[in-house]
């Protein structure tokens, strides 16, 4: 019997009967976010500013760099001369010893080559395109103005529903997202409207690289112009420094600037009902969205969502736990499609506010999208991969400044690919097979040669690098990945870190991929095929998996972050991996990790190691463990308690449903049905399209 999809997805639609701070809700299609408060709109912008979890309004394309000669007066050269920015040519990088040469990394910050260090790190940042938000009597609302509230995101429709009082007066309002266009539609009904207590206003701030993406305080630096006006339309102009887009406002209210603040616009009306769009673009537009037609455009494309790719129904279990778990699995479906499914890989906190000054860790893209082929929504990551082809000359340039051989994929990245100085970004490198692991995700799920062809290159220069970078130790007969690396668990000394544990089957599991890509196309992929079946050895002692070959003390000294050596039987299907020896690691990590140093994703990724195991008990056990870094607040979003620069982590949303397809469907090898799930008649799976782990 088919799931009842609406029931399923319905029952799990977020509601909040008081002010939240930890867990504002979202409207959003991919390539452009709107982030509320209980009012529906970012009303009480400072309380949640103050609380780490800022309410922005974001989009793919929205970016903003600050000219150099505007954030130092200490500008190279003249000082007097202008400069817009800087170039990695500028920086002074830290050499390292690659396995006998010379090799040079942005990665400590040398004195005197401060600026062009940080300048680089946070340009260009993420931009919050503006606030919108409710006035009363012309001021801000206080939280403590509010009663009577009650807010509810319809899932099914995409349509947040907010109602309160204000001052005892009722309102009523509808938030809702275009589609496929950046366009925000807002309904609101309240007897305030009528003689001019509650108004909307449209601020626009300045570009910051912090957690808000937002500087108010500077109305100077920016411009904000009407172009056009007419009786239900305003085109707003936006220039920031080199940077610019346009704001198209329709409504059936009055929109005029307000007098006393700059870049402040105040809409109006004398009836009870307010409907407006705001529409955000990169380049000028005048076509107007109505406002029935971003509800239909929401509707329709949510139901179209939910009706299409996988679904998984527990709630006939009688585990206590059961409803938690699909709750979370529904929400993170929503979350990671507004948030992490557009045009470029996702940054940590998709589009709700700036992680890292709002630019990607393409080490986290796994985590954020691999799932999607499995749950048969390979055209939501076909949304993003073709950045990778698009940047394949920033990639190759970034493998040619170290004289290697193909192209490099960089940890932290802004939409231009160039890489960001830091004292672990520029070393890390596990992020470097993901595409060729994501590609053959999708490929599986699609069988079509034109997409092996599309993609080729990306897999060719992948690989091409990654054969390069692995070197040939006569001693051991093996190739090793040598000095100087920083592991997925980032507590390591670079220097002395040999043959991490996962990098290493990870580097021999997907260069065996490049060689059957190059097999299927008719290329040669010899050399990789070589290397693949070479690799180094998985470091051992006392028969536990070490995090590198130089690390003997590894649950000692370092049983914090991630425990990635448990990633080599459970992301990947190591052929070469002792059960014994994982299972014996896996319950030495489970018995003496810091579980506050985890983060989101870790939980899903031994989970998956579980399963390869045979571990059903401790699968779902870690997957659900109660603890600070795996908590799951009313919106869904996997938030990180203990930080407060993570209100949200969307690998954490994304790894979940990366471990489900094993844990529900199985991998090649396994007959037994759900393997993830104990056997001991509290759990009832049911499932739609969740297609096998392929590896």
């Amino acid at each position: 019997m088919a799931i009842n999809r609406f029931e399923l997805v319905t029952r799990h639609n977020p509601v909040l009967e008081k002010v939240d701070l930890d867990s504002p809700l979202s409207v959003g299609n991919g390539e452009f976010a709107f982030t509320v408060d209980v009012t529906g709109l970012q009303t009480l912008y400072e309380d949640y500013k103050e609380n780490h979890v800022p309410l922005c309004t974001m989009s793919q394309w929205g970016w903003h760099t600050t000219p150099v000669s505007r954030s130092s007066k200490a500008a190279t050269g003249d000082k007097d001369q202008e400069r817009y920015s800087y170039s990695m040519d500028d920086l002074i990088k830290t050499e390292y010893d690659f396995a006998g040469r010379k090799v040079s990394y942005a990665v400590e910050k040398k004195p005197g080559n401060e600026e062009v260090y940080d300048w680089l790190r946070q340009n260009p940042h993420r931009l919050n395109l503006g606030r919108l938000g409710f006035l009363y009597q012309g001021k801000e609302i206080k939280a403590d103005e509010l009663s009577e509230i009650h807010q509810e995101l319809k899932l099914y429709e995409g349509v947040i529903e907010s109602s309160f009082r204000i001052h005892e007066k009722k309102c009523f309002v509808r938030t809702v997202c275009h589609s496929s266009s950046c366009t925000l539609g807002v309904s609101v009904e309240s007897e305030a409207l009528t003689d001019g207590s509650l108004q909307i206003a449209l601020i626009f701030p300045y570009g910051s690289p912090d957690i808000t993406a937002s500087d108010f305080g500077c109305p100077e630096l920016h411009n904000s112009k009407i172009m056009k006006q007419d009786e239900h339309t305003t085109i707003i102009e936006r220039k920031l420094d080199g940077d610019g887009y346009y704001v198209n406002v329709n409504s059936n209210g009055e929109l005029h600037d307000h007098n006393d603040i700059t870049h402040q616009f105040i809409l109006t009306t004398t009836k009870n009902q307010l409907a407006l769009t705001v529409t955000f673009t990169k380049q000028v537009s005048e076509s107007v969205i109505k406002i029935k037609d971003v509800f239909n455009s929401s509707r329709s494309g949510w139901k179209s969502f939910w009706e299409k790719g996988g679904m998984v129904d527990l709630h006939k279990s009688k585990d206590s736990r059961a409803l938690e778990l699909e709750r979370r699995i529904v929400l993170s479906q929503y979350l990671l499609a507004i948030q992490s499914c557009g045009s470029m890989p996702p940054q940590e906190t998709g589009l709700t506010c700036n992680s890292w000054y709002g630019k990607f860790h393409l080490e986290m893209y796994l985590w954020h999208c691999a799932y999607l082929p499995l749950w048969n929504r390979s055209d939501y990551l076909e949304r993003s991969l073709p950045w990778y082809r698009n940047h394949l000359d920033a990639a190759r340039e970034n493998a040619r400044r170290n004289g290697y051989k193909g192209a490099r994929w960089p940890k932290m990245v802004a939409y231009d690919a160039i890489d960001s100085p830091s004292t672990i970004a520029t070393l890390l490198i596990w992020q470097q097979p993901h595409i060729i692991y994501m590609l053959e995700l999708a490929y599986q799920n699609k069988q079509d040669k034109v997409f092996l062809e599309e993609y080729w290159k990306v897999v060719e220069e992948t690989a091409d690098f990654m054969a390069d970078y692995a070197v040939w130790n006569p001693e051991k007969g093996k190739y090793d990945l040598t000095s100087p690396i920083i592991p997925a668990q980032e507590e390591h000394d670079p220097r002395i870190t040999v043959n991490p544990a996962f990098e290493v089957e990870y580097w021999r599991f997907t260069l065996d991929i490049a060689a059957r890509w190059a097999e299927r196309l008719g290329k040669d992929g010899t050399n990789w095929a070589k290397i693949s079946a070479n690799m180094a050895e998985l470091p051992a002692k006392d028969e536990l998996y070490l995090a590198h070959e130089n690390c003997p003390d590894t649950f000692e000294k370092f049983n914090r972050d991630h425990p990635s050596m448990l990633g080599a039987y459970g992301l990947i299907p190591s052929d070469r991996v002792s059960k014994a020896k994982m299972e014996k690691t896996l319950k030495t990590v489970l018995d003496c990790w810091d579980y506050s140093t985890m983060w989101g994703w870790d939980f899903a990724m031994m989970a998956m190691t579980a399963v390869r195991l045979g571990d059903a008990d401790t699968a779902i056990n870690i997957l659900l463990k109660d603890t600070p870094k795996n908590c799951y607040v009313t919106s869904g979003n996997n938030f990180q308690k203990l930080r407060t620069d993570l209100p949200l982590y969307l690998p954490g949303n994304g790894s979940l449903l990366l471990a489900i397809p094993i844990m529900i469907a199985g991998y090649p090898g396994c007959w037994e049905e759900f393997p993830g799930f104990p056997k001991d008649g509290t759990w009832t799976v049911e499932y739609e399209s969740i297609s096998p782990f392929p590896y």
